[in-house]
């Protein structure tokens, strides 16, 4: 689980510490899923990825955020796998900064990207696809070997984005860094403040850690816990100072192509976790504020 949940080792302690007190905070809770994959890694092993949104009444403080009494979303990315017909391990991250926002108790710096409620795919698809993910798996994989080229090579073109990317691409990044449309978008709301403060950021195999990746039609989806290691040594993203500190990022990631280019893409990063390796308590800086409705 996302933080502050962290690791959870049995069942009852997951329905009860985590879907159950989020079920008491909201009245009538709804769980929307948007997008749902299934699929098998390459290691043999069976996963769902799923995206989408929890909608209620938040009428009860959960992890201490204020309830509002109004209509609250929270986006979702939970990945499951499954191993002789049953679910034996959980992947999940939580828009829990997408909560604090709604009840204007965000303790840390403005997001540069938009604040919406997390829409899904344009194509209304996403739960009933079809179809083999070869070539859209081979094209997000392929992007990213690009991507990381920069910015040790330090002219962006060398990442080939619009080989890639549809011009009028929809990013919708996690709260804290918020939502974006094309490519300059993207670079401006996220990936400039991004890169120049962790250069060296290192992925999968090059961090010695391992994705998870599955595929269908035109969605591909990875989970990462964590995926990439990054050392925060200059200034720019998400009003963090440098402390050459080395974090670990859990991100859990979609995306959907449209005519051969990436269309949307969902991305969910574990931000609290973030703070928290860079010993930031984002709820304690939260409990600090002036109640504000």
């Amino acid at each position: 689980m996302c933080y502050p949940f962290d690791n959870i080792s049995d069942i009852d302690s997951f329905f009860e510490h985590c879907l159950g007190s989020l079920s008491s905070a909201f009245n009538e809770l709804e769980r929307r899923t948007l997008i749902s994959i299934e699929g098998t890694s390459s290691d043999g092993f069976s996963w769902i990825g799923t995206m989408g949104n929890y909608f209620g009444t938040f009428t009860t403080p959960f992890l201490d955020i204020s309830a509002t009494g109004r209509l609250t979303h929270m986006r979702f990315h939970e990945f499951y796998r499954i191993n002789e017909d049953k679910v034996d391990q959980i992947q999940v991250i939580w828009d829990i900064p997408e909560l604090m926002m709604q009840a204007n108790s965000w303790p840390m710096a403005p997001q540069l990207g938009s604040f919406i409620c997390t829409p899904g795919p344009l194509t209304c698809d996403g739960v009933n696809m079809k179809g083999e993910g070869g070539h859209a798996l081979a094209h997000v994989q392929t992007m990213l070997e690009d991507m990381s080229k920069h910015p040790s090579n330090p002219d962006p073109a060398i990442m080939h984005l619009d080989r890639y990317w549809h011009p009028n691409f929809n990013w919708y990044g996690p709260c804290g860094i918020g939502t974006s449309r094309g490519i300059d978008g993207f670079r401006n709301i996220h990936q400039i403040p991004f890169l120049r403060a962790m250069p060296d950021r290192r992925l999968d195999n090059d961090a010695g850690l391992k994705s998870n990746w599955i595929a269908r039609g035109n969605y591909v989806c990875e989970t990462g816990w964590p995926n990439m290691r990054l050392t925060l040594s200059n200034d720019g993203w998400m009003g963090l100072n440098p402390s050459g500190v080395e974090i670990e990022m859990r991100s859990l990631d979609f995306w959907r192509l449209e005519g051969g280019l990436i269309r949307e893409n969902w991305v969910l990063i574990d931000l609290l976790d973030i703070y928290n390796q860079l010993g930031v308590d984002v709820f304690d800086r939260m409990r600090a504020l002036p109640i504000r409705m």
